[in-house]
């Protein structure tokens, strides 16, 4: 059976033109614009990306975006990484719970944000309810800034661990089980096959799982929009909801544009380096010497 005919992949091209590379497009054309979205577009060279590099509410958002990025990687990875390796394994009831611990993966980002913004609100919310009981003094956990800063990493955790975990136990199903074997021979205890067998072996995955992670956080908007609106203040503004507000709220959509792009060059540009110095691109087999 010989290679498919190169037409079939004309109506992905297509798909992919009309609805990712057009877009990508027209927003970096925009970000050399003055536009209120209303009145055709006034092409004024840089003055958008001049303003965007000299702009301390766009250095502020950046700067809590990578903040969002490493706190929900730290937050996600173990978590994700730890049960995914136990729901690769035989043990009982493994398949029930398995099931049940996915059911975030169902759920929207707006289902979700709106379910902890009802359980976090200081007034009828369960926080002012059961708050008591664990000794929270302060209950407006969204009207805090560190509190509303790791309740967007918590409810972002929440929603994308399930996803995190299939790839790590799809990557865990594929190790061979004679490794493991070996190690039982030789009197390795379950902590030293983690570290010595099952973490080399998802080198990997790690980096897919990291390279998947960092960019759909760079990507956060639902959450913070529903749960915090950017705030308190502009305590959990980050680059997307700034981008939201400049361009939908404040009718500057060339400014919002230049930040649009700003996001989609810094995510590739993450995704490349992560992908470069962690040898992915090198195609390198895990199970070289087996």
């Amino acid at each position: 059976m010989g290679r498919p005919h190169p037409a079939w992949v004309l109506p992905g091209v297509l798909f992919f033109a009309a609805f990712a590379l057009a877009p990508m497009v027209l927003a970096v054309y925009l970000s050399f614009c003055d536009w209120d979205g209303l009145s055709a577009p006034r092409f004024t060279g840089l003055d958008n990306w001049t303003t965007l590099l000299g702009d301390p509410q766009m250095h502020r958002a950046a700067g809590l975006t990578a903040l969002l990025v490493l706190a929900s990687w730290a937050f996600q990875t173990p978590a994700a990484l730890l049960l995914g390796v136990w729901a690769a394994g035989r043990q009982r009831n493994r398949a029930v719970l398995s099931a049940v611990f996915f059911i975030p993966l169902l759920l929207s980002s707006t289902a979700i944000a709106l379910l902890f913004h009802s359980v976090l609100d200081p007034n009828f919310g369960a926080v002012k309810q059961f708050g008591e009981w664990f000794g929270l003094g302060d209950q407006n956990v969204l009207g805090n800034s560190t509190s509303a800063f790791l309740a967007v990493v918590f409810v972002g955790g929440w929603q994308f661990i399930p996803f995190h975990t299939l790839i790590y136990q799809g990557g865990a199903r594929q190790i061979p089980e004679v490794l493991y074997q070996a190690a039982e021979v030789d009197g390795a205890g379950r902590v030293r096959q983690f570290f010595s067998i099952t973490l080399p072996q998802l080198r990997d995955t790690v980096t897919t799982s990291t390279v998947l992670m960092v960019v759909g956080t760079l990507t956060y908007f639902e959450t913070v929009l529903i749960l915090t609106k950017g705030g308190p203040g502009t305590d959990t503004t980050i680059l997307p909801y700034l981008m939201y507000h400049t361009g939908f709220q404040k009718f500057d959509l060339g400014y919002a544009s230049a930040i649009a792009t700003f996001l989609v060059l810094t995510a590739t540009g993450l995704a490349l380096l992560l992908v470069r110095f962690t040898g992915f691109g090198a195609m390198r087999s895990t199970r070289e010497g087996m």
